[in-house]
């Protein structure tokens, strides 16, 4: 089962949708905002793109929709190779779906006995497995601190370490196993949570992608077109932030001769739309979720 489409009224009203425009939803997962996206088009066409084998299940047999098997890193290649001229909208919705949380041999939950896997295309060479049993200490604590946020993260990377040198750790349980001292009490799955999120992000090269993305998405929208973006974490949220403000992923804002600034976006919410008290207890999914939205100038 895949999740309810978060904050989907939010993101069908940022996408200014029209009945004859090109849209794009760079991560169909289960096909939900896709669905509703296409409940509004007439003559219109969306290209939906998703890296993962088991969301090719879910495309729809439409004549106005075309499911694109790749990671949306390639966005602007496959973009072009398959539609002539810029698109009116664009929508990713960076969550993690709950079909892979809920799948334990993806190995992407806490909750599970499983493979120590997380890739979310199978073709790809490196799964968790291998981060957990390769990488030194100091590339352990990094992507721990950087990705998961994750408390005392050197401690945490030592704990790894330890455990690996009597045996390789290869599921689930047994890296639980391996960090279980180190874990705050009354804060344990939370912190798991992070530790899991860290390796994930690593495994699938998550920020890589999201700023190769997000770089492609300026020569791909048409003038008025529209870029709206659902992160859940803070480096994502600041990433997704900075090039909507200024155009690219540092943030820093370029000018013209005459002071004007060069940013390709115009921002339509100032402060990120969260969901409200409801929608979080309907559906936990979308509790750290923050949607913003642009227009290409």
């Amino acid at each position: 089962m895949y999740h309810n489409p978060v904050l989907l009224a939010s993101c069908l009203d940022g996408l200014n949708l029209r009945p004859d425009g090109t849209y794009a939803d760079v991560t169909f997962g289960g096909g939900g905002h896709s669905r509703a996206i296409l409940e509004r088009l007439e003559t219109g066409h969306l290209y939906a793109f998703d890296q993962d084998e088991d969301a090719a299940a879910n495309a729809f047999d439409d004549p106005r929709f075309t499911f694109i098997p790749q990671n949306f890193r390639y966005f602007k290649n496959f973009i072009q190779l398959y539609h002539q001229g810029k698109i009116d909208g664009v929508l990713a919705d960076l969550g993690v779906s709950s079909h892979q949380f809920d799948t334990p041999e993806k190995g992407f939950s806490t909750r599970f006995e499983g493979k120590l896997d997380m890739r979310m295309s199978q073709s790809n060479p490196v799964d968790a497995a291998s981060i957990v049993n390769t990488y030194d200490h100091a590339e352990l604590t990094r992507i721990l601190s950087l990705y998961g946020e994750v408390p005392n993260a050197h401690l945490v990377a030592s704990d790894i370490l330890l455990a690996r040198d009597a045996q390789p750790i290869t599921t689930t349980t047994e890296l639980k196993e391996a960090v279980q001292g180190r874990l705050p009490r009354g804060r344990e799955n939370k912190t798991l949570a992070q530790i899991f999120q860290a390796l994930r992000i690593e495994v699938n090269q998550e920020m890589e992608a999201l700023n190769a993305f997000l770089a492609q998405c300026a020569d791909v929208l048409k003038p008025g077109g529209r870029l709206v973006v659902l992160s859940y974490h803070s480096l994502e949220d600041r990433l997704v932030k900075n090039v909507m403000k200024t155009g690219n992923a540092e943030g820093i804002e370029e000018k013209d001769f005459f002071g004007n600034s060069l940013t390709p976006y115009k921002i339509i919410n100032r402060k990120p739309i969260v969901p409200s008290e409801e929608e979080i207890a309907a559906n936990s999914r979308a509790r750290s979720a923050k949607l913003r939205i642009a227009e290409r100038k």
